[in-house]
């Protein structure tokens, strides 16, 4: 019966036809019989009540053909699982977010769990850090499970991604370093999405204040940018800026790469770019309501509508608006540190 719970537990509606039951019950019943005998035991115990318009069959013994399922008592059941196996499992692993979140997921998840319990009671939280195929070739015997498997989400959800010390797998962070600048205490980091942008500014990094210029490479900085700190470990307050296309995918990859590294836009490139006529081009890009609002928060309010009706308009700015000699003045001149 726990089994059959489970699975109405996880149907993805609150009414179910009894073509629909039956399907569901099929394993656990060889006769109509058996299937008619769990059915109305789910009945007795308020699991399921009739939906009396839809009427019953004639057949012996007499079912609904559409019942209301009241997830709220399979949920109680749910709950005191997961109540014993978070008293069973080593400590660090914690069950909370599963309770907020349907039993097919924790059915899901619970065979690596166990194997991530195996390994946690063996060999204790590690010391080091390795990269992600090795750590998830430990953990469960699949070196592709946290990368390619679904297995990051799990550990972040049982809160050990990052205790597990977790090298993430991703391309090689891009930049180039100015030597003079990296014994200060306050270091700025300029990323740029382009290639074309990035070339122009290189030749001009060392006569500014910025300590490095991190080839964004497009969407790809928003997984690379967790090399930083292995890369370039220098401690200092690291702060970044961020310079990429004035279009929604650029709004998009800026706003991604905020979530994982506070990257500020560099306002001087973007107000160089208002300056000049846009193109045409990206009717085509989806539009990310929260990535565009937390864009234009950084501008005053009559830039904040000059974007808004441009981006509306299809209208866009490549970052190669601006020219070499131009990149390399504000680059130069602004003051970085005011």
């Amino acid at each position: 019966m726990e089994q059959i719970e489970k699975r109405l537990a996880a149907f993805p509606k609150r009414t179910i036809s009894l073509v629909e039951l039956e399907k569901l019950i099929e394993p656990f019943a060889r006769t109509y019989e058996e299937f008619a005998e769990i059915v109305l035991g789910l009945e007795a115990d308020g699991t399921l009540e009739m939906i009396k318009a839809r009427g019953r069959t004639t057949r012996t013994p007499s079912l609904a053909f559409q019942y209301r399922i009241h997830k709220h008592r399979l949920m109680e059941d749910y709950y005191r699982e997961l109540q014993r196996w978070q008293n069973r499992l080593y400590p660090a692993i914690q069950l909370d977010a599963y309770y907020g979140k349907d039993p097919s997921v924790w059915e899901r998840d619970k065979p690596f769990i166990v194997q991530i319990d195996d390994y946690l009671n063996t060999h204790s939280l590690p010391h080091e850090a390795v990269a992600a195929p090795e750590r998830s070739m430990e953990l469960v015997g699949d070196e592709k499970w946290i990368t390619e498997g679904g297995g990051r989400e799990v550990l972040e959800r049982i809160g050990l991604f990052d205790r597990l010390r977790i090298i993430p797998v991703s391309d090689p962070l891009m930049f180039a370093v100015h030597p003079g600048n990296m014994a200060q205490a306050v270091q700025l980091h300029l990323i740029v999405e382009n290639k074309t942008t990035y070339q122009a500014l290189l030749p001009a990094l060392l006569d500014t204040v910025f300590s490095t210029l991190i080839y964004g490479k497009g969407k790809t900085v928003i997984s690379s940018i967790a090399q930083f700190s292995l890369q370039y470990p220098v401690k200092a307050d690291h702060r970044f800026y961020y310079f990429g296309d004035i279009d929604r995918e650029g709004v998009a990859i800026w706003h991604s790469l905020f979530q994982k590294k506070p990257a500020l836009p560099a306002l001087p490139f973007y107000r160089a770019c208002l300056q000049k006529e846009p193109a045409r081009g990206k009717e085509y890009q989806i539009e990310r309501t929260e990535a565009l609002a937390s864009f234009l928060s950084y501008f005053a309010p009559d830039e904040r509508e000059r974007l808004c009706e441009l981006l509306a308009s299809g209208l866009y700015y490549p970052q190669e608006t601006l020219k070499t000699r131009e990149l390399q003045h504000i680059w130069r001149e602004w003051q970085w540190t005011s």
